[in-house]
């Protein structure tokens, strides 16, 4: 190679090492600004002065006195399930929640559900925070509030050990501190889109002191499940009056007490095997025989209101008068899995006056 040829070899490399260069210095500004720019913001205050001044956001979630909780819907079509929900639309119901187990994910139905409804307010009764990670949530939260202003509630809890450890294959050694990183975690979740910059209103299941002083504390508010009517006064006593208490109930139009207790305890069954809800009803003087074989006829009547819809009346109007916002009710049927529309008129006709 000539003198000539060599010098031009050597001009041509610098060119290129010079371009490699100018575009690695273009790509690690770029890399830097995206890193600096997308850090987590500092949390606005009012994220740290969740109640006593009605919460995170400026207005409280409204569910209205009474809804409906069920756990049906994924034992049918997606398009069956919208034409229930728009029965209970129709009825006046003001909110329906619904769980997060091992179906559909609940915020592909809630989305589904909130499109084909104009008023209905969908809770998740509750999302399962060892199913996603925090930012996750918490985004899906987000878009869910800016495509449906005022009409989601995102329900969180820790589950239980058994669809945690050995259905996830999750740790479920803490759930309580597990709980109280993921809250910081969701509050500190970059977010890139339009919608709330904030995390809207989250309410927490809770069943004891700790989980109900966090719902208070750090959330805004508790959705208990599977609860007498005392527990509603102790949460109201743990939570002070400002947040949100919306416990569940489980109800059975059938004023025949034999047939009316069977078709409870067909439903209490799968809890009264769950630690957590065991544990709890303890705290209120149940006792090992009360759990055992279905339940005793004292427990199954302190979580089930059986009766004609003037018993369920009294018992909403108990959880109302020990403190609750809002009372869920989970109608529950011996035949196939479905929203009774019958059972429905007689609750909508009495309650929602």
């Amino acid at each position: 190679m000539s003198t000539a040829e060599e010098t031009m070899s050597t001009t041509r490399t610098l060119e290129a090492n010079a371009l490699r260069l100018a575009a690695f210095g273009a790509l690690t500004g770029f890399v830097l600004a995206t890193v600096v720019s997308s850090s987590p913001r500092p949390l606005p205050s009012s994220v740290h002065t969740r109640r006593g001044d009605a919460g995170m956001g400026a207005e409280r979630f409204e569910l209205g006195a009474v809804g409906l909780w069920t756990g049906v819907l994924d034992a049918m079509p997606s398009s069956a399930a919208i034409e229930q929900v728009q029965l209970v639309e129709e009825l006046g119901f003001s909110t329906i929640w619904i769980p997060e187990t091992v179906g559909r994910d609940p915020f592909v139905t809630a989305t589904l559900l909130l499109g084909a409804t104009s008023q209905l307010k969908i809770a998740t009764g509750i999302a399962n925070i060892y199913a996603r990670d925090a930012v996750t949530m918490a985004n899906t939260q987000r878009s869910l509030e800016e495509a449906f202003p005022g009409r989601f509630l995102l329900g969180l809890g820790v589950s239980h050990e058994h669809l945690v450890d050995r259905v996830r294959k999750h740790d479920y050694s803490k759930p309580y501190s597990r709980m109280v990183e993921y809250l910081g975690e969701m509050d500190s979740a970059i977010f890139r889109a339009v919608g709330p910059a904030d995390r809207p209103a989250t309410v927490l299941a809770a069943l004891g002191p700790k989980m109900l002083a966090l719902s208070g504390s750090q959330a805004d508010g508790a959705h208990p499940y599977f609860v007498p009517v005392e527990h509603t006064a102790v949460a109201r006593e743990a939570l002070g009056q400002g947040p949100i208490l919306a416990p569940e109930q489980m109800v059975v139009l059938d004023t025949d007490p034999e047939t009316a207790r069977a078709t409870a305890r067909k439903a209490m069954s799968v809890y009264l095997r769950a630690p957590n809800y065991v544990n709890n009803l303890k705290r209120f003087g149940f006792t090992d025989d009360d759990v055992a074989d279905g339940g005793s006829d004292r427990l199954v009547d302190a979580i089930v209101a059986w009766g004609d819809v003037g018993a369920v009346q009294e018992r909403a109007a108990a959880h109302t008068a020990a403190g609750a916002d809002h009372v869920a009710l989970q109608v529950l049927t011996s035949g196939a899995p479905t929203l009774p529309e019958g059972q429905l008129r007689e609750l909508a006709s009495a309650l929602l006056v």
